[in-house]
């Protein structure tokens, strides 16, 4: 067999879910050779202007600014298949292209990072918050008016240090799954006195794909496409397709205020969504359904419905 070529961005945290996929694939497939490609995309490479900007100034697609130099690779042959952070992936891709599995996913909540607060509530008046994320900013507005909201780049690491290091931030809002995946223990104290606050994810809704490492592949790519079968977890790939679905219909990008969670209860699969106007400071359209397990789609169509 030929060996398999995996894709992935070259942060700390991309390069863990790599590694996770690379395990999970040698666990099913230990005789096969397994071989990591690193490549630098233009969300990476573009640290000097904001992330909802970087499209724009960049001439990408919408929200492919940390994946069109992995498609790019995949379309060459150079990798097998490209490992994604899901919240960062289009939800429309190149009809040769297709999400083929995910790993299990990951907790969804946002968590809010801190020397002092122990809330969101409790941050101080006109506090400021820093976050790269339009949707983040637009909950934290509807939540907190008072707060002060500033861009953010970089990785992980990156980030907690410019909040230890600027006495001008009082926070900044990251996913909890890239903490955890990281191996950050947010039961206890982070380095420099921060602490870590995870919010409700039913008060403060994720985004679509958050928490989910998923993988894409050439369509027609049969010998990948197994390979990936056999670590798919089911459960979040249903979820997922559910979630992007729901962004597809709304025809939402960086640019666009969603939030959207997705869960498993009593056999059915329920989703939440609120979705702000990108050009008001309306309060945001909210609403819940539940439906079918096995019809993703369908229960994303009918949150849509609910919020046309």
């Amino acid at each position: 067999m030929k060996p398999l070529v995996v894709g992935t961005r070259g942060s700390a945290l991309a390069l863990a879910q790599a590694e996770m996929t690379e395990n999970a694939l040698r666990e099913q497939f230990p005789d096969r050779e397994i071989i990591r490609k690193v490549i630098k995309t233009t969300g990476d490479r573009r640290t000097d202007v904001p992330l909802s900007q970087v499209a724009k100034v960049e001439g990408v697609l919408d929200k492919g600014v940390f994946t069109k130099e992995l498609e790019l690779a995949l379309e060459d042959g150079e990798v097998d298949l490209a490992v994604h952070s899901m919240k960062d992936v289009p939800t429309v891709l190149a009809d040769h292209f297709l999400v083929a599995g995910a790993l299990e996913r990951a907790p969804v909540r946002d968590v809010l990072v801190c020397s002092e607060a122990d809330s969101l509530e409790a941050l101080p008046e006109g506090a400021v918050v820093a976050t790269s994320s339009v949707r983040r900013q637009r909950q934290l507005s509807w939540l907190r008016p008072d707060l002060v909201l500033v861009d953010i780049r970089g990785n992980v690491p990156t980030r907690l240090q410019k909040l230890r290091d600027n006495d001008e931030l009082d926070a900044i809002m990251l996913a909890e799954a890239g903490l955890v995946r990281l191996g950050y223990d947010l039961s206890a104290e982070l380095d420099g006195g921060l602490h870590a606050v995870a919010l409700t994810a039913a008060d403060f809704l994720p985004a679509a794909g958050q928490g989910i490492v998923g993988f894409e592949i050439r369509k027609g790519d049969e010998d990948t496409q197994a390979c990936i079968d056999a670590i798919n977890h089911r459960e979040s790939m249903l979820l997922l397709r559910a979630e992007r679905e729901f962004l597809r219909l709304l025809d939402a990008g960086c640019h666009t205020p969603v939030g959207v969670r997705s869960w498993v209860e009593d056999e059915s699969l329920c989703m939440a969504g609120r979705v702000f106007d990108e050009h008001s400071n309306d309060d945001p359209k909210e609403s819940s359904v539940s439906g079918e397990m096995t019809e993703p789609e369908q229960v994303a169509g009918e949150l849509y419905n609910t919020l046309k």
